[in-house]
């Protein structure tokens, strides 16, 4: 294996981190997608300089190699070791694969009603994962990659005390690879880009210098270019999730195509009269609906008649779609959210679907406190499920300045949701 990844282009202690990590049942799927990762965590690299493809030695740039070398002596410093993630990454089980036999006990203080699910990064710095589980009654997390819900990676944790069983997925099942979802790059699509599924989606996207920069690389031969170029835009096609739109031409996803892989309807994001910018930012921190759904739909049945939603991080409303799309009643939401625009995006959401129920919005989690809970609670009668996903900046590996943990600026408010969920358990199991 390690010969065949080195054959592709990747240097050995790229190759040696994959395999130590994924284990040895790996696929090469999984051990590349691992490396393209682990590339995006790192700092930005630039794998087609303006001037031309810098000459390689042994398929790998002399500064690449030198600057991976010394991320490698860094690999097993404890303040920035991440968890060691389950593979296949699936959770207590995914539609596609169920685990035989599932054994999960809840502490008493973790039973519901109210039902609760925590959200974030699943590659966050080590001890975070430990942090969160403990402040949310010890529960394991479950980790999970949305490629297998949809043609994107998204590596997720979740906390929750939901039920395991009887979970079921969303239908129409959505397109499980790239030329599922996008059926007329299959015609440009070259044969030396073997990926099926794309990488996380980003804040962010591939500029048009970039595209430019890469069509001019292929564009200097007649067939295939050789090994080194095909695996520079490889890296870049990875890094930006790029897809092929012509003969020697990708593109980076519109926004309506990032929707349609999240589990969004078409035009969610443009709810709020934005900017093509916010939409992509607000895309790059949603909820994949599809995942997210699964493991509510447990609720479908206990709740027929509809729920009383908190959702805190509300961002443009992933966890309101899926319940909607469940077919799960909104009676009352209650949604917690920073972001104006997002706000906007699931107001709009909310008034094109035509809700029956009640949606009252706020704007600061730390502004909800216990005297704000208690008139809320009363005026809808509690709170079925408690939803949120709190700031990942701190998390993240993409973030080389202020990757802080759960102290950093943004992620420590993780710990208002957990105030919250306490608060609302309290008022709640409060006697009458």
């Amino acid at each position: 294996m390690l010969l065949l990844l080195a054959k592709m282009g990747y240097t050995v202690e790229e190759c040696s981190i994959a395999m130590e990590r994924c284990g040895p049942e790996a696929s090469v799927v999984e051990l590349t997608d691992f490396i393209c990762a682990a590339q995006l965590s790192r700092e930005a690299d630039v794998y087609l300089p303006d001037d031309d493809l810098k000459p390689r030695y042994n398929g790998v740039c002399k500064i690449k190699k030198r600057k991976f070398f010394e991320i490698c002596k860094k690999k097993n410093d404890p303040e920035t070791e991440t968890i060691r993630l389950p593979n296949p990454m699936i959770g207590f089980g995914v539609p596609s694969l169920q685990l035989e036999s599932i054994s999960r006990s809840l502490p008493d203080s973790a039973i519901g009603p109210p039902f609760f699910y925590y959200e974030n990064v699943a590659l966050a710095p080590k001890g975070v994962w430990d942090t969160i589980s403990r402040f949310l009654n010890d529960i394991e997390p479950e980790f999970v990659d949305s490629k297998y819900f949809c043609a994107t990676a998204r590596k997720r944790g979740y906390v929750h005390n939901l039920p395991v069983q009887n979970r079921f997925p969303l239908v129409p099942l959505p397109p499980l690879t790239v030329q599922q979802a996008f059926p007329l790059s299959r015609k440009w699509w070259p044969q030396w880009d073997p990926r099926e599924k794309l990488n996380c989606i980003q804040t962010a996207i591939g500029s048009a210098k970039l595209t430019e920069r890469i069509r001019n690389a292929l564009e200097r031969f007649d067939g295939d270019p050789p090994t080194s170029v095909q695996k520079s835009v490889l890296d870049e096609c990875r890094k930006w999730n790029l897809v092929w739109v012509g003969r020697n031409k990708v593109a980076p996803l519109e926004p309506d195509e990032m929707e349609m892989l999240l589990g969004f309807p078409k035009n969610h994001t443009r709810g709020g009269g934005i900017s093509r910018t916010d939409r992509y930012k607000s895309l790059g921190n949603s909820f994949q609906v599809d995942t997210v759904a699964y493991h509510l739909s447990v609720l479908k049945d206990m709740f027929p008649d509809g729920i009383n939603l908190l959702s805190l991080f509300s961002g443009i409303g992933g966890a309101e779609v899926a319940l909607h799309r469940l077919g799960i009643k909104l009676k009352n939401v209650v949604s917690v959210e920073k972001s104006k625009v997002n706000r906007d995006i699931v107001r709009s959401w909310w008034e094109q679907t035509n809700q029956a129920g009640n949606l009252i919005d706020f704007d600061d989690v730390q502004a909800l406190d216990g005297e704000r809970l208690e008139e809320v609670i009363s005026y809808v009668g509690g709170f079925d499920l408690i939803v949120g996903g709190s700031p990942c900046n701190n998390l993240a590996g993409s973030n080389r300045v202020s990757r802080d943990g759960l102290e950093g600026k943004e992620s420590s408010l993780f710990y208002d949701y957990f105030r919250i969920l306490d608060l609302v358990k309290s008022i709640m199991h409060r006697p009458a």
